[in-house]
């Protein structure tokens, strides 16, 4: 069907790949940017006042201290970036520190890390778009190292996922309105793109010149590939071929127009998934099928932050006992928590709690669950927070951590 030499290019209209077993806009860009100076100024005080925060549990039922890894991706065209942040935070009581700087890496936006833990992967969000890999340090310690970048075949990459079986990398290209495939080598490095899908159908929604996907990510099931495109008001799901590394489409699912969907997250159960559109500031539940991998979306809810126009949601998140999810709101600047019921079914909003910071673009729970962290791109800031595991109830870490143009964060 294709070549083995040259990547493929296709559009949308009307199933091994590599083994790792050998391994022991945009529309916000750099709004607001603090100076550097200033952002080193206020790590170091942050970090010092997060060391102080009280715990949320008497010292009998505590969980242990450690200090893990946290990533943080930046706009390095925005006045204040400089690469891939580097930190450490605390397990328990969630400060952060500081710890340098991965450079040489342009626009690395949004993060995601291979399966096996030893690469970081990002995006390179630029008019030629890319997708770099970086080695991550084993235990005996070391610098991380960057493998390589390769082409996406599009431009303005916003979003990456890797594949659970950790052969493929998926890229999702929001200016070009595209999705891309890359092969994951044996060192973690990526290959060659095989293949490249286009969003030309349905037209774009009201407004919007053209498709712009937005997110690639494959389903709790693991099989089937699911794509979200704010263009086309349209989520594709596909069906990946791991010897191939090529996309076929499956269905799609619209969206009403102008909804803008953005970023896409699932249920643990694999049966639901919620949906954040940034453009009429909406929630909607969505029932997923994994056996035809139709996505069926309900009717959009509020998001308790304002009115359209004036706050643009940005990501969804879920506990990891299905039990609560939380919706950053840029614009509004808060965090709106939800209750999950119904198995899934149903999203109850409870409240909204403001973030700590400016235009929060990116929300991560570390994986105990018991810390939530943002990043809030126009104040050059993540703030994170303890999470109640009864109530879901957010509350304060501390002071909030300075990093430049703080687009994501990526703790392990």
């Amino acid at each position: 069907m294709h070549g083995n030499t040259e990547p493929s290019e296709r559009s949308t209209g009307s199933t091994g790949g590599p083994d790792r077993t050998g391994l022991n806009r945009r529309r916000f860009l750099g709004a607001g940017a603090l100076a550097a100076a200033s952002v080193v100024a206020a790590a170091s005080a942050s970090s010092a006042a997060q060391a102080q925060a009280p715990s949320a549990a008497p010292a009998s039922t505590r969980p242990r201290a450690a200090s893990r890894p946290l990533f943080l991706g930046t706009y390095t065209s925005a006045g204040g970036g400089t690469g891939v942040g580097l930190a450490t935070y605390d397990t328990v009581t969630g400060a952060i520190s500081g710890a340098g700087t991965v450079t040489g890496v342009g626009n690395p936006s949004y993060l995601a890390v291979h399966p096996d833990g030893t690469t970081l992967y990002t995006v390179n969000e630029q008019q030629d778009g890319g997708v770099t890999a970086i080695a991550l340090p084993g235990a005996g310690g070391g610098s991380p190292t960057v493998l390589g970048t390769r082409a996406t075949g599009g431009a303005g990459p916003t979003h990456l996922s890797v594949h659970p079986g950790g052969g493929w990398l998926l890229s999702a290209n929001y200016t070009s309105g595209s999705v891309a495939v890359h092969p994951i080598g044996a060192s973690g490095a990526l290959g060659e793109r095989t293949d490249l899908v286009t969003h030309s159908a349905p037209p774009p929604g009201p407004g919007q010149r053209g498709p712009h996907a937005h997110q690639i990510l494959t389903t709790p099931d693991g099989g089937q590939v699911v794509a979200v495109d704010l263009g086309n008001d349209t989520v594709y799901t596909y069906r990946l071929d791991t010897s191939a590394g090529t996309l076929a489409q499956v269905s799609y699912a619209r969206l009403r127009p102008g909804a803008g969907p953005r970023h896409l997250t699932f249920h643990p159960s694999g049966a639901f998934a919620y949906l954040a559109n940034e453009l009429d500031n909406t929630v909607v539940v969505c029932a997923y099928d994994p056996a035809t991998g139709e996505l069926t979306p309900g009717e959009p809810q509020s998001t308790g932050a304002g009115q359209a126009g004036g706050n643009f949601p940005a990501q969804l998140v879920v506990t990891g006992d299905g039990a609560f999810a939380y919706l950053a709101n840029r614009g509004h600047n808060s965090l709106t928590r939800y209750a999950v019921e119904e198995s899934g079914a149903r999203l109850r909003l409870l409240d909204t709690v403001p973030v700590g910071g400016d235009f929060p673009r990116q929300l991560a729970l570390s994986p105990a669950g018991n810390l939530l962290f943002a990043a809030n791109q126009r104040s050059n800031s993540v703030t994170v927070f303890h999470v109640d595991p009864e109530s879901g109830e957010l509350r304060s870490a501390g002071a909030p951590f300075g990093s430049p143009v703080a687009v994501c964060a990526l703790p392990l």
